[in-house]
């Protein structure tokens, strides 16, 4: 499979093993809340935009709690099956573009809110996938970090990712790379640079 399948169905097995009620690294939700979350995405045209657009996050919000009412295994079992097969995302390369890191961060989301929580081994796919979508989404989601940035892979390959002085370089594996450049502190990380613009980077990522 790819990225996106591979970790919609680790996902949906955490799910099953940890309930519904597990907590997350996104805050104030649950596992239920993730799971409805992951199936509004992906089945309701008319609730998505809620979700990036504040003004339309009421009424995404209503549609959400309809679907976390759902019964556990109906609502795991919604994740795991994926949108119909007219659903956009559905497409190979879109579903890649589009839930690669949407997976795999949720994925750890539930992972690392769990007691005694350790990175999974390497895996050369994955990384490389990780890799990648870093320095695509670290363009966008540090855009407005106050300093300079530069991701630094654990095999030495670097890309910078934010231009400006001070330069603050991020050292870590892909997948821990990613969650900090969506704002998750649960990492894995070293930072080499000035400490004040370290302490700001630090600061600018946890409003992500």
């Amino acid at each position: 499979m790819g990225l996106a399948a591979d970790e919609r169905q680790a996902l949906s097995a955490l799910f099953e093993e940890v309930g519904p009620e597990a907590p997350t690294l996104c805050e104030g939700w649950t596992a239920r809340d993730l799971a409805a979350h992951l199936v509004v995405r992906e089945h309701r045209f008319d609730a998505a935009p809620g979700i990036m657009v504040p003004a339309l996050a009421g009424y995404t919000q209503r549609v959400q709690d309809r679907y976390a009412a759902k019964p556990w295994p109906v609502l795991v079992d919604q994740v795991r099956r994926g949108p119909s097969p007219w659903w956009p995302t559905a497409i190979g390369p879109l579903n890649e573009l589009t839930n690669g890191a949407e997976f795999l961060v949720h994925h750890e989301d539930v992972r690392r809110a769990q007691p005694d929580w350790q990175p999974r081994p390497a895996d050369p796919a994955r990384d490389e996938a990780a890799w990648r979508l870093v320095r695509q989404s670290a363009k966008l989601n540090l855009r407005k970090a106050p300093v300079g940035v530069v991701l630094k892979h654990t095999d030495g390959r670097t890309a910078q990712v934010k231009s400006g002085t001070p330069v603050v370089t991020i050292t870590g594996d892909p997948v821990d790379l990613l969650l900090f450049a969506f704002g998750r502190d649960a990492v894995h990380v070293s930072f080499d640079g000035d400490p004040s613009a370290v302490d700001r980077l630090k600061a600018m990522s946890r409003g992500l």
